[in-house]
């Protein structure tokens, strides 16, 4: 396994639908500066030369912070850039075939809606599980909920690190106290707070007090 529950703690998702005249490059930073554990650099609608050069810069940046930099979706992406990771869909390339192209030492996550699929991707080398989602989702309309107990589900039939991810927020986050994740995927939680790196600390400061497993 290449990675463990503290660099799961406070796992930061980009999404530029909150920029308001800054760079993603400004605000990604300020998550660093903030405390986030892990980045995952999501984009849907760059090209392919676009996307290398953008996860280029941020991948010199997370190095600064030592922060892990994973790629959504993309082995190629994660490939060129010698990214740290890639986080892989249900309808994505199967995690061995994932481990084939990146090797043994690059962490590979994958979202995971019940046990059998948590089992699943544990199996065929997941490093880590993105579970969801928890309270719905702006950025993915097609996200069905998943329950606490649900949630809880998951986290005990696997044996490697589970975050949390959908709609989580400073006012609902202990609300998934007690359910053995290591800890939560933030998108609007961060990027579209007016104060970013206080927003992230805020959320850092929570997860260190919450009693998770």
């Amino acid at each position: 396994m290449n990675c463990d529950k503290q660099m799961m703690r406070l796992y930061a998702v980009t999404d530029k639908s909150w920029l308001s005249g800054e760079s993603l490059y400004q605000q990604v930073e300020q998550v660093l500066k903030g405390g986030a554990t892990l980045l995952q650099l999501r984009e849907k609608g760059l090209s392919k030369e676009e996307f290398i050069e953008e996860a280029r810069q941020l991948k010199k940046l997370c190095s600064q912070y030592q922060v892990p930099l994973i790629i959504n979706d993309s082995v190629e992406v994660a490939l060129a850039v010698d990214a740290d990771g890639v986080h892989l869909g249900q309808q994505d390339m199967n995690p061995i075939q994932a481990r084939k192209q990146l090797g043994n030492n690059k962490i590979i996550g994958v979202s995971a809606h019940n046990p059998q699929e948590a089992q699943l991707a544990q199996q065929q080398g997941a490093d880590y599980l993105g579970a969801g989602a928890v309270f719905g989702s702006s950025t993915k309309t097609d996200a069905g909920l998943l329950s606490k107990e649900s949630l809880k589900e998951i986290c005990d039939s696997v044996s490697i690190p589970v975050v949390a991810i959908g709609g989580i927020t400073a006012e609902n986050l202990w609300q998934l106290e007690g359910t053995g994740i290591a800890g939560v995927a933030v998108i609007s939680a961060v990027f579209a707070q007016q104060d970013i790196e206080k927003a992230t600390r805020n959320l850092k400061t929570m997860l260190g007090q919450m009693k998770l497993d």
